[in-house]
């Protein structure tokens, strides 16, 4: 019976899925997993903690590379723990994000991993310094972006393939690693992620919007610039004052713990824009709403007039795939990974991030005539249904790329 060890931070990550296939076809399985992931079912579990933090005083550049490797030790005495217990696993498939990867080799020589390759830090050319209003130009700015790939080097030098998500998010990867990488989105369920047919969305708040009422969405996990969220708040005056019935639901956190740079100290980013624009819009219009249950959100993409979705070159959303799949009509910025999915005037429209101006016409162009977009809605979920499904495309690469690894080892 052959046996995989699954390895990541925030269990289950984009691993549930895999367990489940794997399981189904006879493999034992277990887990390493961080103190606040949640753990595949009825798979064993062991769970990494550290008993001390990083070195008080360290040079700060290396903080990250200790921090890695503390967490990877921790994670390499879980997967001894399971040697003892006799577990030896024929592959392992893990992130590396977190440093847990570094030391697994030294525990199981003989096992192949398949590493997660997603995102490699660079200081210019993806996320950092793409924005001109939030500029990293210092020699320690830039020099502090590389170092957070450290551990992801070493880690990816035991690798015996890499997985990344997007053509962009491989591209990342220096040539040595790329080599070994092969391009394969963990996918969504498209029988689950459907249009809804709901012929009114209800807000908590009481709020009635019914079908073919003007409304766009935008998501952000965390309201900030990385996803575009400045942009669409300084879209808004412009698309009210030309579309004055329209509704705006944004969904998200405020939290300021998001993945670029943090508000300043005691603020928010929904703050500081509100305090730029909150004179000029309608705000009873404009809907926070925070972080929405999943099938909620699935109510409101349905009913969408248009969705927009704005990122930095970074990781791709969940979300958009979503949208997609509920037949959006997807307004997205033009860079990557967007132009992975998204292409425009086949199955979305393509717009410049820091156009708001430009983002605003588009937006009230589309809720003038809806009717018109109609094709690029089912050619979005087409596209999503043909490259993305879980269940037809992604989890059948998966398994392949898996097979081909045990037989590689068997040879």
């Amino acid at each position: 019976m052959p046996s995989v060890l699954f390895v990541h931070n925030g269990a289950p990550g984009r691993f549930q899925f895999l367990g489940s296939a794997l399981r189904s076809r006879g493999w034992r399985c277990a887990l390493i997993n961080g103190s606040t992931g949640t753990d595949l079912p009825d798979v064993p579990t062991l769970r990494w903690s550290l008993s001390r933090g990083t070195t008080p005083g360290m040079f700060d550049l290396a903080v990250r590379a200790e921090a890695d490797i503390m967490r990877g030790y921790a994670a390499a005495e879980c997967a001894a723990g399971l040697k003892a217990q006799g577990f030896e696993p024929d592959i392992i498939i893990g992130h590396p994000g977190w440093g847990e990867m570094l030391f697994l080799a030294e525990v199981f020589p003989g096992a192949p991993q398949i590493q997660i390759g997603e995102f490699y830090y660079k200081g210019r050319g993806s996320d950092v310094n793409f924005d001109p209003e939030f500029p990293l130009g210092s020699l320690n700015d830039l020099a502090r972006v590389h170092a957070k790939n450290a551990g992801l080097a070493m880690c990816y030098a035991t690798a015996s393939r890499i997985v990344a998500s997007t053509p962009f998010q491989a591209s990342l990867l220096p040539a040595p690693f790329r080599e070994r990488t092969v391009v394969i989105h963990e996918g969504i369920d498209t029988r689950t992620t459907t249009p809804r047919t709901s012929s009114e969305l209800v807000l908590a708040d009481g709020v009635r919007i019914p079908r073919g009422a003007p409304l766009i969405t935008f998501i952000n996990r965390f309201l900030e610039p990385l996803r575009g969220f400045h942009t669409f708040m300084r879209a808004l005056p412009a698309f009210q004052k030309a579309v004055p019935d329209a509704r705006v639901l944004i969904v998200g956190s405020e939290n300021p713990e998001g993945y670029g740079r943090p508000p300043p100290q005691g603020t928010t980013w929904k703050q500081i824009l509100l305090s730029e624009v909150g004179a000029q819009i309608d705000a009873s219009r404009v809907h926070f709403t925070g972080q929405l249950p999943y099938a909620s959100l699935l109510e409101a993409l349905s009913i969408s007039t248009a969705h927009v979705y704005l990122t930095y070159p970074f990781v791709l959303s969940w979300s958009l795939l979503d949208a997609m799949a509920c037949e959006c009509l997807v307004v997205g910025s033009d860079t990557a990974p967007v132009r992975d999915v998204l292409r425009d005037g086949a199955n979305g429209l393509l717009v410049d991030f820091f156009d708001h101006e430009g983002l605003a016409a588009k937006l009230a162009d589309i809720c003038r005539d809806p009717a018109r977009y109609s094709g690029l809605r089912r050619a979005a979920r087409q596209t999503v249904v043909r490259d993305f499904d879980r269940v037809s495309v992604c989890e059948p690469a998966w398994l392949s790329l898996i097979d081909a690894e045990m037989a590689a080892r068997a040879g």
